[in-house]
């Protein structure tokens, strides 16, 4: 029973660490520019797609929860299960790589079959182009957001893991935390 309410207390708080970090993006995403929150919210739905924003979500969730147990594993001094949720977090930070890249690759195939379909005349070259951008818009975008993104939630994980390593054996050894 103790194991399930520790599963639901870190979903809890990487859920809490999640909104919180959204609501301080929007608002600077507010405060930079001169969008809306209905209109930043619109714009990343129209270039990103709701599949990918679901699944980056989830990543991303992901993330945050193994971080929130490998604090804990390590504060309870249990290495073995800080490897393990430190492992499974950098695989969840990877998988946000492997999901940019691959809406990038969804984005140029879209884009490159709409091109296929379709006669290009100087009646349809408007149409052909905006629907050609529209896909590219998404292919590079996910690229952009993406890959950044899991190389910070590597460093998170990684140098939080580090950090907390090196304080657990400067407390082992007596030495000045």
């Amino acid at each position: 029973m103790q194991a399930i309410f520790s599963f639901i207390h870190a979903g809890s708080r990487s859920l809490s660490l999640i909104l919180g970090l959204l609501v301080i993006t929007v608002a600077v995403l507010v405060a930079t520019t001169s969008f809306g929150v209905g209109e930043i919210t619109g714009w990343a739905l129209k270039v990103f797609g709701s599949a990918f924003l679901v699944m980056l979500s989830s990543l991303v969730f992901l993330v945050f929860f193994c971080w929130v147990r490998l604090s804990e594993a390590h504060r309870r001094k249990r290495l073995q299960d800080a490897e393990l949720w430190l492992e499974s977090g950098l695989h969840a930070a990877n998988g946000v790589s492997t999901l940019a890249l691959t809406f990038t690759l969804l984005g140029i195939s879209l884009g490159i079959g709409s091109l296929a379909g379709q006669e290009l005349t100087p009646e349809t070259v408007q149409t052909i182009i905006r629907s050609l951008t529209e896909h590219f818009s998404l292919a590079f975008m996910t690229t952009v957001v993406g890959l950044p993104l899991a190389a910070l939630l590597r460093a998170l994980m990684s140098i939080s893991h580090a950090s907390q390593e090196a304080q657990g054996t400067l407390l082992i050894k007596g030495e000045i935390k």
